[in-house]
Parts: structure tokens; C-alpha cells; sequence
């Protein structure tokens, strides 16, 4: 494996001392972040604005550890799944998601997951490590692209919503989320982004205590402790009570609402207690409720409630004027939906 350093890791400044330590021009430093952050180069060729001389420099020195698109499939319904192998050769994927008025990235935050959730793919495989900064944010470029080749313009929105748990991987988000905000890399609204976690309350405290601007949505799925660890086991040690009292924090810090998102099964959290418990954590902070389909991972375990189930959760909310969404999957042709990312490629 190559000795030299992932040129991405380095700041604007430290590339500029680089340059002033090679007796070159400060400000070349600058051109070279343009270059990799900006126009997004896989190679040190591409930026032809500089000498040979300086590209060699820079080849001798660096690599650009840039991920590719292995394997791309089109779903039926316009979404895209890509199959993103690493530098070192691990494979992570991410969604691209279209509706009638925008495009929405799903991106991955680690290869495989931290977690233990009983019905997502991902959690089925371990967690061989945390993607780097720029590793996330590549993945958000290769979107953009993809999204304005098929779609006629740039990606709208970004959901951290792939492989893996954001919050395990905090360092890494928050950076890659300050470069595709900046306005040297990507200059998208933070307002656009939205991290998703299955709830590690001393992470959401920090995000409150950072000042962060992106959305936050929680994978609640039960507000009942014992159902919820069932599911999800680590909501043993991270449980309900103390989630909401994290919760309660960022919302006095951020003053802004959480989106729960909640999946309902069949013979596991469709019965009027799950209902009433729900609504009860509902009445803690300001929030919204995605109710999701369900996608299948190939076993009988965890099956889609009946309609008359969801009915009685919209009712429920709705009485307490709580917004409630359902959201249909899309791409489930090519398990690119929620829950299914699990590398079959």
C-alpha cells in the first residue's frame, strides 16, 4: 500500500505551507483545493493549470484516495443505486432518489454498520471501519453528476440514511457535511441535509452543543423500551428515557423539530399500546412522524402491518395535530430502499 498521504486530508493552509516549504507560491495551495474539493479531480494530471513540474511534485508526494462507482443500476422508478469501492477495496452503496421536483442523495457513513437492528441488511454485516470525509463526500459528487446527466439538474437534498450509523462516525460526518456546505466545495444549504440516527443521546447533545444547521430524524421504530430493544438491542444501553432526554436538549439548543422515523410490523409494534406510546414520546418535543414501508431482507421474521394498523396510527397523531407522513420505498427492484443496503453486488 502506497506511503505517501491522502492529499484530501490536508487543510487549505497546510497545503499552502507545502508549497511555501517546496520555495513555491502560497497561493498554489489554493488552486490545488480548488481542484479537489471544487472540480472534484481524481488525479493530479487533470489540474492543468499547473506546471509538470508542480504535478510531479505532487504525484511524489500525495495520492488522492477518490472512490469509484463499481456498479450503478437503474431502478424502474428512476432511482439509482451505486455499488462505491474504496481505495482500499471495500465496497459501501449509496441511493440516489428522484421525485417530481428534486433529487435526493442517500449516502453511507461506514462500511457495514456499528449497530445491531434486527430488520436492516446492514446491520447483518459487521463494521470494518468509518468512511472518511472525503469518502462521504464523493459519494455526494458521483449523485450530483449522475443527477444532473438523468435528471437535467443538481442533486437537491441529502439524507445520511445509508450504510452504517452517522453518530458512530461523527468526526467524519461533521466534516464531510462543513466541505459539501462550503462554498469551496459543494455550497449546498445545510438546511438541505438531514443525518439520521438510531438515537445516541451524548452525540445529539454534542451536535446541539456544536451549533449544528442540518436536520436531525430519529429511527425510533417503538417508544416502548422492551419492544424497541427487541428490535434493537442496543436501545439497552442507549434507552428510551435517556434518548429523550437528548432529544429535549437539542431542541432547546436548536429550536427545531425532529423527524421520527417509524416503521410498523406485523405482530410487533401495531397494537393500540404501541400507538398511545408513540403519540405519548410525540408530546416531548416538536416533531413530525415518517411513517415508512417496509422493505423485506429475505427471512419472515418482519413483515409489513396492515393498512388498518397504519390508519390507526395516522388517526392517533393527527388528533394530537402531530404531521404524519407515509412514505412509499422507492427502488426496491434493486434493494436500494430503506433497510436493504447490504452490498449484494
Amino acid at each position: 500500500m502506497s506511503k505517501k498521504k491522502d492529499i484530501r486530508a490536508l487543510t487549505k493552509e497546510q497545503l499552502r505551507d507545502f508549497f511555501v516549504d517546496q520555495g513555491d507560491k502560497a497561493f498554489r495551495g489554493n488552486q490545488v483545493y480548488e481542484w479537489l474539493w471544487q472540480k472534484g479531480a481524481h488525479g493530479f494530471d487533470a489540474m492543468t493549470n499547473l506546471s509538470k513540474a508542480t504535478r510531479a511534485l505532487l504525484e511524489e508526494h500525495f495520492v488522492i484516495n477518490h472512490i469509484r462507482v463499481d456498479q450503478m443500476q437503474r431502478s424502474s422508478d428512476g432511482t439509482i443505486k451505486n455499488a462505491v469501492r474504496l481505495h482500499d477495496g471495500l465496497i459501501v452503496e449509496s441511493v440516489l432518489i428522484p421525485t417530481a421536483t428534486r433529487t435526493t442523495a442517500c449516502v453511507s457513513s461506514q462500511v457495514g454498520c456499528s449497530l445491531d437492528c434486527k430488520f436492516c441488511a446492514t446491520a447483518r454485516l459487521k463494521r470494518m471501519r468509518n468512511l472518511n470525509a472525503d469518502e462521504i463526500y464523493d459519494q455526494v459528487v458521483a449523485i450530483d453528476n449522475e443527477s444532473r446527466l438523468y435528471h437535467g439538474h443538481p442533486l437537491s437534498n441529502i439524507v445520511f440514511m445509508g450504510m452504517g450509523e452517522p453518530l458512530m462516525n461523527y468526526n467524519n460526518v461533521i466534516k464531510s457535511i462543513d466541505k459539501i456546505t462550503s462554498e469551496e466545495g459543494l455550497g449546498m444549504s445545510p438546511r438541505r441535509i438531514t443525518v439520521s440516527t438510531s438515537g445516541v443521546p451524548k452525540i445529539i447533545k454534542k451536535m446541539a452543543d456544536d451549533e449544528v444547521r442540518f436536520h436531525l430524524a430519529v429511527s425510533l421504530h417503538s417508544a416502548i423500551d422492551e419492544v424497541r430493544t427487541r428490535i434493537m438491542p442496543f436501545n439497552e444501553t442507549f434507552p428510551l428515557k435517556d434518548l429523550r432526554e437528548a432529544l429535549e436538549y437539542w431542541y432547546e439548543k436548536t429550536e427545531r423539530r425532529i423527524t421520527y422515523e417509524y416503521v410498523v410490523w406485523d405482530g410487533i409494534n401495531d397494537a393500540k399500546k404501541d400507538i398511545d406510546a408513540l403519540v405519548r414520546f410525540c408530546s416531548y418535543v416538536p416533531c413530525k412522524v415518517n411513517l415508512i414501508e417496509y422493505n423485506p431482507i429475505d427471512d419472515g421474521e418482519f413483515q409489513q402491518a396492515s393498512k388498518k394498523a397504519l390508519d390507526a396510527y395516522i388517526s392517533a397523531l393527527e388528533k394530537r395535530n402531530i404531521v404524519v407522513n407515509v412514505r412509499r420505498s422507492r427502488g426496491k427492484d434493486i434493494d436500494a430502499a430503506c433497510g436493504q443496503l447490504a452490498n449484494k453486488s
